[in-house]
């Protein structure tokens, strides 16, 4: 059966380690038909938007996509478009994997932990008030009339969104991943002794999702005691079900745990549509070097072909991805002992050494 997946290449360093995926991917034997689209600075400069229609209605249209990092512009220019794509497609729950691999250079060994983070409100909702706006002094003033608390004049403001719907809904994406998957455990991560309100509906959403599950066991921690416990102790953790913003800082926390960023997987999903992407950045400044490491994209990939039922082929991937890791010669600078140490390899030339392993 051919697949018939959007390519979106990303920019920065997108379209090398996209490329370096695709060629993985076709090894494995499963058949693609690639559909490509452009999202980001490039869209910008081309269409005026840096997510076009046509880019969103390819996705629709073909149910899934394999996507490379776009560059997000830092307090000015437009606003995420990683962003604003998961809230169009709805793609509310965020898988992020960090797990260990002999031969990368990490804190810890044998790390398999799952951060199902909720994807589309809390401080990510977009809903911001700039300082000195009109809109924000109309806010400001309701603030004062119904709560008699004072917002600084030159305060710019937020919005924190947190439904029962949407934290339902993504606390059950985290128990039937478990299940399906074979995880024994979940816990949700939160603030609610100082958020009641809003971490509250959180927490009570996940009580009450986890009563259905009698077969996975369900613990809820406070987002600072999570962080400290996964420095000192992170094998008690299996799945972590999260809010928006916690689960952006914590899978990065597990990246760190496993090695970094350059081993750390990601997929975006929702009813009917996956988007799978790696977590990192697109490194402008290493753009067309042939030098960042793509594994984190291939590994998205493997999830891409797990969700696509194509289960050996995923598992194929995934054993020539770890073994080219743990023999050491064909990996990217940042995958050796020393950084500087000038047998590591370029993008193209890991994406060789695994391709060679599947044949």
């Amino acid at each position: 059966m051919k697949h018939r997946v959007t390519y979106i290449a990303g920019d920065g360093v997108g379209p090398e380690v996209s490329e370096a995926t695709r060629r993985v991917l076709e090894a494995t034997g499963v058949e693609f038909e690639w559909e490509d689209v452009v999202i980001g600075a490039e869209a910008q400069e081309r269409t005026g938007t840096p997510l076009p229609a046509a880019a969103l209605e390819s996705v629709r249209k073909n149910g899934i996509a394999i996507k490379g990092p776009v560059t997000t512009p830092i307090a000015s220019g437009f606003r995420s478009v990683n962003v604003a794509l998961r809230k169009e497609l709805d793609l509310y729950a965020c898988l992020r994997p960090c797990k260990s691999y002999p031969g990368v250079q990490a804190p810890y060994e044998d790390i398999d932990i799952v951060v199902v983070r909720e994807n589309t409100e809390g401080l990510y909702a977009g809903i911001e008030f700039d300082c000195g706006g009109d809109d924000t002094a109309r806010l400001r003033g309701l603030v004062a009339e119904t709560l008699n608390r004072q917002i600084p004049e030159d305060a710019s403001v937020s919005l924190r969104v947190i439904s029962d719907s949407a934290s339902e809904r993504i606390v059950r994406y985290a128990f039937d991943y478990a299940r399906t998957n074979g995880r024994k455990k979940v816990t949700a991560v939160h603030k609610s002794n100082i958020l009641k309100f809003s971490d509250g509906t959180f927490l009570k959403a996940a009580r009450r999702v986890a009563s259905e599950y009698p077969d996975i066991e369900f613990t809820d921690v406070l987002l600072d005691a999570c962080c400290m416990h996964l420095a000192k102790r992170p094998h008690q953790f299996d799945v972590l079900v999260t809010p928006n913003f916690y689960g952006d800082l914590l899978s990065d926390l597990c990246a760190g745990l496993v090695g970094g960023l350059g081993v750390a997987p990601g997929a975006n999903i929702g009813e009917r549509i996956a988007v799978f992407e790696p977590t990192h950045g697109s490194a402008p400044k290493y753009a067309g070097l042939n030098k960042v490491n793509p594994i984190a994209t291939m590994l998205s990939g493997v999830l891409m072909l797990r969700h696509l039922g194509e289960t050996d082929a995923a598992d194929r991937m995934e054993t020539a991805i770890a073994a080219v890791i743990a023999e050491g010669a064909s990996v990217t600078y940042d995958m050796k002992a020393d950084r500087d140490d000038p047998s590591s390899v370029g993008t193209s030339q890991v994406a060789d050494a695994i391709i060679a392993k599947l044949r």
